[in-house]
């Protein structure tokens, strides 16, 4: 067993929306600007918040997630990572205690030293209280400190700062200003590629990590190899087509990994622009923003026969939440308007302003449990039958239904390939 030494901070807060990517980011990006190279990782299922980070550092962003992945998995994510980077940074998910496994719980099996944002942009010496509770709710916790973020003033990060119990770090203020915050829209931040002042807007927040305790490195932490086994090259040869475009994106980088450490040759496409497939033996389509580009995604009629083809001659495809919603035979806007998708699924999908289901998940499919999440806005009506029900991990989650049809997969779930390679080869198999 080898062990690399790095430094590492995981940044977390008492909520979402309390600005922990833009923090994060801030981090990256001052730190890259030191000539420093910065390995940055999201805790749990999130596809957002690595794209902006990923401008941020300008490395590979991957996601941490102790119930996808495992543990061993993510020691091994953590173990690459420390034996070429200088910093580690990994942003937390939600609060620091929310989910089983929580944020915590990942901080403190790899002893990352903890930095806790709060949001004080509407309270005083309560910050005070609410940085003792994240310190001293649970033991065995490294925290560096604190950072104040969206403060009015000197005045308001005084105050703040004179509310700490003397045994908190503080680590400072960052100013409420529009020029730092990142635009979103129903299921997170905006996609990176979307913000067309997205490295202003991070050079920007970089330059605010000068005036705050966060510009010397953190404690560097030991991170030890993990012992799993790798898979068998049971996609050798075998060519797979990814869409990867705006309506896209959804896209783990270690399901990328999974595949071609399988043996897989990855060629990438898009619905959107293209007009036929590449030469292909499977086909991978996973999740997005089609919603956003319903027009286009129709009037590509070139497209939708290849695809049409593609499953006509039992080519394996495997379909995730947006990617399974153009194989339907419609999708209808928020404001009402319906779209012919490609038709290779009997059913209608319908977004909607309110959430549909949310949640970590596994499913037992013919060729092995699955484990992924779930998070749309759309409800399918008169879809087909069911081969199998997903499994919340939560005891009042709600099941997502798994279709099979010829050699097509399909899911509201997005999969994590990493939880189990074989599975993931069998759905791919010719």
């Amino acid at each position: 067993m080898s062990t690399h030494r790095c430094p590492a901070l995981f940044i977390t807060a008492p909520a979402s929306g309390q600005g922990k990517t833009t923090v994060t980011a801030a981090l990256a990006r001052w730190h890259s600007l030191q000539g420093r190279k910065v390995r940055v990782f999201k805790t749990g299922p999130d596809f957002l918040d690595p794209m902006i980070l990923e401008r941020a550092s300008g490395e590979p962003v991957y996601q941490l997630d102790l119930w996808m992945g495992g543990e061993n998995h993510c020691r091994a994510l953590l173990h690459d990572a420390a034996a070429t980077a200088d910093l580690i940074l990994i942003e937390g998910v939600m609060g620091l205690f929310d989910g089983n496994p929580s944020s915590a719980d990942l901080a403190a099996l790899f002893g990352i030293p903890i930095l806790a944002v709060i949001d004080a942009s509407a309270m005083a010496q309560t910050f005070g209280a609410i940085a003792h509770g994240l310190v001293h709710y649970r033991n065995g916790l490294a925290f560096a400190g604190v950072l104040a973020n969206r403060v009015g003033g000197a005045t308001h990060a005084d105050m703040l700062a004179e509310s700490m119990s003397p045994d908190i770090h503080w680590f400072g203020a960052l100013p409420s200003n529009p020029d730092l915050s990142l635009p979103d829209r129903h299921l997170g931040l905006v996609q990176a590629g979307e913000i067309a002042d997205l490295e202003s807007r991070l050079d920007c927040a970089a330059r605010q990590i000068d005036n705050t305790k966060l510009t010397t490195l953190p404690p560097a932490v030991d991170f030890k190899s993990a012992s799993y086994d790798i898979p068998a090259p049971m996609l050798k040869n075998l060519r797979i087509a990814v869409a990867r475009d705006a309506a896209f994106s959804f896209l783990y980088r270690a399901n990328l990994d999974c595949l071609q450490t399988l043996g897989a040759t990855l060629t990438f496409f898009s619905p959107l622009t293209d007009p036929h497939l590449p030469d292909t033996d499977a086909i991978y389509l996973p999740g997005g923003y089609p919603e956003l580009h319903l027009q286009q995604l129709a009037e590509n009629q070139s497209m939708k026969t290849a695809l049409a083809a593609h499953y006509a001659a039992s080519k394996p495809m495997v379909a995730e939440c947006g990617g399974m919603m153009v194989l339907l035979q419609s999708l209808t806007s928020t404001d009402g308007k319906s779209f012919a998708m490609t038709g290779l699924l009997a059913g209608h999908a319908v977004m909607q302003s309110s959430l549909a289901n949310l949640g970590l998940h596994h499913a037992q499919l013919p060729e092995g449990t699955l484990r992924g999440h779930t998070f749309h806005y759309s409800q399918m009506r008169d879809g087909p039958a069911p081969i199998t029900q997903s499994e919340a991990t939560r005891h009042s989650g709600k099941a997502e239904s798994v279709f099979q049809q010829k050699r097509l997969t399909a899911s509201y779930l997005h999969w994590y390939f990493p939880s189990n390679p074989t599975a993931t080869a069998r759905l791919f198999l010719a």
